[in-house]
């Protein structure tokens, strides 16, 4: 019973939040100060004259799980220790806490915590401190008080010098070779798989059969086949013009190219799509319909006949909003794949408006050339099975997702084997359903078309198998990217890393003194966690021998994660401003890697290469993603003879 009470005191405490938004949440006044204790010990006071009317809870007090105060910090090693309320705290019977006696302040109030800290303490501290408040049965709990207070003997904030460094010139290097631009390049590899998404949802039961009765109705209705075929044609335009349009907010926030870039490793966003996926494949699945409101459908279709053009239009726009069932999930894969890269926005639009021109351009093709119609195969159950088969695609795509988040912050739910048998279990499933197992009624007849994609997931998933082992095999370079990567294993160590090459990880000055000693050059890598093509080059390029040996015996390597959340230590934290002058909140380690990237190499996508001496002369211009292992060995010999010529520094 105590957990049901506190459970619904949890309830009610959520929602009385949730009015705060009509309060005031400045009623307390607070002056933040800190004094120096010890060595890296210091005493933080919070002081307020208090509010007329109003109680504070006493700082330090846990009332049934609920904590009356609570110090949020942006350093993890900073410890902080039990709070003072110092005088003035009324002992008092509260009705909310069941009776329970809690410490009330009616007045001023001086609040003080002790924090140590683990590495040397910064000149500025920031942080948060989370406070409750109410009257009566009114209760405010976790009111936020964002602060900063200077501390006496702490260290000034890390140069801009760390993240900008002068003797980085990329765009001089010693030796020309290397990518033109560093931009991303995949505007038109996302454009045609917009394209392809789309052809894939003419085939659904929501627009298949429309195909045929929409040409119809423009090329019977029109007084001459020129007009039809215009009307065809303005119909499909309508269509590509309208998903296109989708993606123009994008274009309106004004982000940093760092912030679109960091979308695709957003952990609550991650989080957000593989709930969004497990959805669209239960509706795929048949269990419901994902639909807009009928009444926008209606209200939309009412003014398909409102005049020629504008009602050519809105007979796109109808078929765009009755379709949503089928192209939800397809649009909801084909924006979460779009949104990365230093290009986001334009990416999104390139698949948007392949997407619209795959949904678009089959009723033109259809009215000018009339007689294909009669080659289209019939409607018929062909279609819910090919839905039911994306259903199981959505779910596998729903736990990539999941394991993007579980990358990011090494939760370990997710290691390369749970996920690769998650996988396997789906191809199983989508092969017996294909074979009639898993479905009521007589087994479906085996023919080529079915017949071929039994073939291609019974191969994948077997393809798969391998790779729940600790074997040289389990290396799975075909699916390479997509599943966790090898050092993200239940195996300790995996076997298949034997010969891998080893870099060190987000430790670039450390990577300079070790080629510094070692007489070599320093190539540096961006990556991300949740990186695909990070993974891919990995698994398929570093893995080529020549490539590995070079790797392995002429450079001193070092990963710098862009995506990694660790917080800094607090004296490395800092707000930078950065050559187009905007400020940048320095917090994690992704944080500094991210913007040591843009600053120093004028890009923001991962993965990206630099060969570097160890005096920071730039050998050759950057290399970006490329599955050419030698291509990308060539680019290494060229760095190796730029530094011997340049000579060590």
């Amino acid at each position: 019973m105590a957990t049901v009470r506190r459970l619904l005191l949890s309830l009610s405490l959520f929602f009385t939040v949730c009015s705060l938004a009509a309060q005031d949440s400045a009623v307390f006044r607070w002056e933040v100060s800190a004094r120096r204790t010890g060595e890296g010990a210091y005493e933080l006071q919070f002081k307020t004259a208090g509010a007329s009317g109003w109680e504070l809870y006493a700082a330090g007090q846990d009332l049934l799980g609920v904590l009356t105060t609570e110090l949020k910090l942006n350093d993890s090693s900073i410890r902080v220790g039990s709070w003072s309320a110092g005088s003035g705290v009324a002992p008092t019977k509260s009705a909310i806490f069941e009776g329970l006696t809690v410490g009330l302040q009616r007045g001023p109030a001086t609040w003080t915590v002790p924090v140590t800290f683990g590495s040397p303490a910064p000149a500025f501290l920031k942080g948060t401190l989370l406070y409750t408040y109410g009257k009566g049965e009114e209760l405010y709990p976790g009111t936020a008080l964002p602060f900063s207070v200077a501390l006496e003997g702490g260290v000034s904030k890390t140069s801009d010098a760390t993240i900008l460094r002068p003797a980085i010139d990329i765009r001089n290097p010693v030796a020309p070779c290397g990518d033109e631009s560093t931009e991303d390049q995949s505007i038109w590899s996302i454009f045609f798989i917009g394209l392809g998404a789309g052809l894939l949802a003419l085939l659904f039961p929501c627009i298949f059969p429309l195909i045929p009765l929409t040409v119809s109705f423009f090329t019977k209705r029109a007084p001459t086949r020129r007009r039809g075929v215009r009307n065809a044609f303005f119909y499909g335009f309508s269509i590509f013009a309208i998903y296109t349009a989708l993606s123009l907010p994008f274009h309106l926030f004004q982000l940093r190219p760092e912030v679109l870039n960091n979308i695709s490793t957003n952990v609550p966003l991650n989080l957000a799509f593989f709930l969004v996926f497990v959805i669209f494949a239960i509706s795929f699945f048949g269990v419901f319909e994902i639909t807009l409101p009928s009444g926008l459908a209606n209200k939309v279709d009412s003014k398909s006949g409102a005049g020629d053009i504008w009602g050519i239009f809105f007979m796109a726009l109808t078929l765009t909003i009755v379709s949503f069932s089928c192209t939800s999930g397809i649009l909801g894969a084909l924006i979460a794949g779009s949104l990365s890269g230093s290009n986001a926005a334009w990416q999104l639009t390139a698949g948007m408006a392949g997407f619209g021109l795959g949904l678009g351009l089959p009723f033109v093709l259809f009215a000018l050339f009339p007689g294909w119609l009669q080659s289209m195969p019939r409607s018929g159950g062909w279609m819910t099975e090919l839905k039911v088969v994306f259903g199981f695609i959505e779910l596998a795509m729903a736990i990539k997702f999941l394991s993007n988040a579980d990358l990011v912050k090494d939760w370990g739910i997710l290691p390369r084997e749970v996920f690769l048998g998650l996988w396997i279990v789906i191809g199983i499933c989508t092969v017996a359903y294909l074979l009639g197992a898993l479905r009521k009624g007589p087994r479906p007849k085996m023919g080529a078309v079915r017949g071929f994609f039994v073939l291609i997931f019974a191969a994948t998933t077997l393809y798969m198998i391998p790779g729940l082992f600790n074997v040289r095999s389990a290396g799975l370079t075909l699916i390479s990217g997509f599943p966790p990567p090898l050092t993200y294993s239940v195996y300790k160590p995996h076997a298949a890393l034997a010969d891998a090459v080893k870099p060190l990880h987000n430790d670039y000055e450390g990577a300079l003194r070790r080629a510094r000693a070692e007489g070599k050059p320093v190539l540096i890598d961006f990556t991300g966690k949740a990186c695909v093509n990070c993974r891919k080059m990995e698994e398929r390029v570093w893995t080529d021998e020549r490539v590995s040996g070079y790797m392995k015996d002429s450079f001193v390597v070092v990963s710098l994660y862009v995506d990694d959340r660790s917080k800094l230590p607090a004296n490395e934290q800092q707000q930078y401003k950065s050559r187009r002058g905007d400020l940048r909140d320095i917090i994690t380690v992704g944080d500094k890697w991210a913007t040591f990237q843009s600053e120093n190499f004028f890009a923001v996508s991962q993965p990206q290469y630099a060969i570097l001496s160890p005096d920071e002369k730039a050998l050759t211009r950057p290399k970006t993603y490329t599955e050419d292992a030698a291509d990308f060995r060539d680019w290494l010999d060229c760095g190796l003879n730029a530094y011997r010529s340049a000579g060590p520094r």
